[in-house]
C-alpha cells in the first residue's frame, strides 16, 4: 500500500514540477537530468528512472550521483566532455586582431596567419591553441587571415586558368607599348 502511495506521490510532485514554465523552456538534456535528479530524491531505483526516461543505466548513475552530493543545485552547470579554453573574451580579441594590422602590433608581415594570431594571443591571453582551431573559429565568426583582395584576385585568376586565358596583370603603361611593339614585330615574322 505504501508503494502504491509513493508512486502517485510521486507523479504529482513531478507533475507538478515539471509544468513549470522555467522548467518547460529548458534544453531537453537539463530536463532530463532535473528529472533523473528528482526521481532519485524521490527514492526511485536506477532501474525504475531508466524505464521510465527512457536513458541509459550510466547516464542514471552519474546523475543519481550528483544528486547525493550537498551541491545538487548545479545539475544545470555540469558539463559534460572537456572545458573550453577559448572565452569571449579570446573571441573578441581574436576578431579585433583580425581586421587589424599586424604592423600595428609590431611585427613585420602585412597579413595575419592563424599561427602567428594563435602565438600573439598565446602571449597576451595565456590561452595556446592550435593554429587550425584558429582557423575553425575565424570560420564561424565569418572571418579569415585573407584580405578580401587577395580572395578577389585568386577567383579571378582561378576563373581565367578554368576558361585557358591567359592575362597580365599590374603593368605600366610603357611596359604595354613594349609589348604591343613586340607582338607586332612577332606578328609578322610569321
Amino acid at each position: 500500500m505504501t508503494v502504491n502511495y509513493q508512486a502517485q506521490d510521486l507523479s504529482s510532485i513531478l507533475a507538478e514540477i515539471l509544468s513549470d514554465k522555467s522548467v518547460k523552456n529548458l534544453d531537453p538534456r537539463h530536463r532530463r537530468r532535473l528529472e533523473i535528479i528528482l526521481r532519485s530524491h524521490l527514492g526511485q531505483s536506477q532501474v525504475e528512472i531508466c524505464s521510465a526516461l527512457g536513458c541509459s543505466k550510466d547516464m542514471a548513475r552519474y546523475w543519481m550521483a550528483i544528486a547525493k552530493k550537498p551541491a545538487s543545485d548545479s545539475w544545470q552547470d555540469t558539463c559534460v566532455g572537456r572545458p573550453k579554453r577559448v572565452s569571449d573574451e579570446y573571441l573578441q580579441r581574436l576578431q579585433e586582431l583580425v581586421t587589424s594590422s599586424p604592423q600595428d602590433h609590431g611585427y613585420a608581415f602585412k597579413r595575419w596567419t592563424a599561427r602567428c594570431l594563435s602565438q600573439h594571443l598565446s602571449t597576451e591571453l595565456g590561452i595556446e591553441i592550435s593554429d587550425r582551431h584558429v582557423n575553425r573559429l575565424l570560420k564561424q565568426m565569418g572571418l579569415s587571415t585573407r584580405n578580401s583582395q587577395d580572395s578577389a584576385n585568386a577567383i579571378q585568376s582561378s576563373s581565367n586558368s578554368k576558361s585557358g586565358r591567359i592575362t597580365i596583370q599590374d603593368l605600366n603603361p610603357s611596359a604595354s607599348s613594349q609589348l604591343n611593339d613586340s607582338l607586332w614585330w612577332f606578328q609578322n615574322q610569321i
